[in-house]
């Protein structure tokens, strides 16, 4: 457990420094392929602690001022898919395919009572939705070249174990 913790922590101090290099604005959302990037690598790695990881990686993006409040919805769903989706099929594209659809999908679904306590124009979501689809098949697509490498040196289930 010790062990995951740490990674976790490693994955949400990379995820905002190279989250401050890396973002896409967009209006009143930053996309940050990044994100989606490291949670694909948590969901792999860490389990069910990506979903604390994202968790904490939006709030210090919040806070340092290089994200939003779509953060929350938007990461963490995504993160939780991707682990759901590697838990259930132990395949590599299955965690970046649920990063994918939890993000870009249902993240982007949940952003719209957020939208309208904010007061957005409601045609909004309809550039916000967008914008999660890319920005999250952008790192998940990256992430799954990463660990595909990795598993082709052996160095994969080592870092898993």
């Amino acid at each position: 457990m010790a062990r995951k913790l740490t990674l976790t922590s490693i994955l949400v101090a990379l995820n905002v420094v190279l989250g401050m290099i890396v973002t896409i604005p967009l209006g009143a959302i930053r996309a940050a392929p990044v994100q989606h990037l490291i949670n694909v690598l948590g969901a792999v790695f860490t389990g069910p602690w990506v979903v604390l990881q994202a968790f904490v990686s939006s709030t210090i993006r919040i806070l340092m001022g290089t994200g939003t409040p779509f953060a929350y919805p938007g990461s963490m769903v995504g993160a939780l898919f991707a682990w759901l989706m590697y838990r259930q099929f132990k395949k590599l594209h299955y965690a970046a395919i649920g990063e994918v659809a939890g993000t870009g999908i249902i993240g982007a679904l949940m952003t719209y009572p957020l939208i309208l306590v904010l007061g957005l124009e409601s045609d909004f979501f309809f550039v916000l939705a967008p914008a999660f689809i890319i920005s999250s098949l952008l790192g998940a697509v990256l992430s799954w070249f990463i660990l595909m490498q990795l598993e082709k040196r052996n160095v994969l289930h080592k870092m898993q174990d």
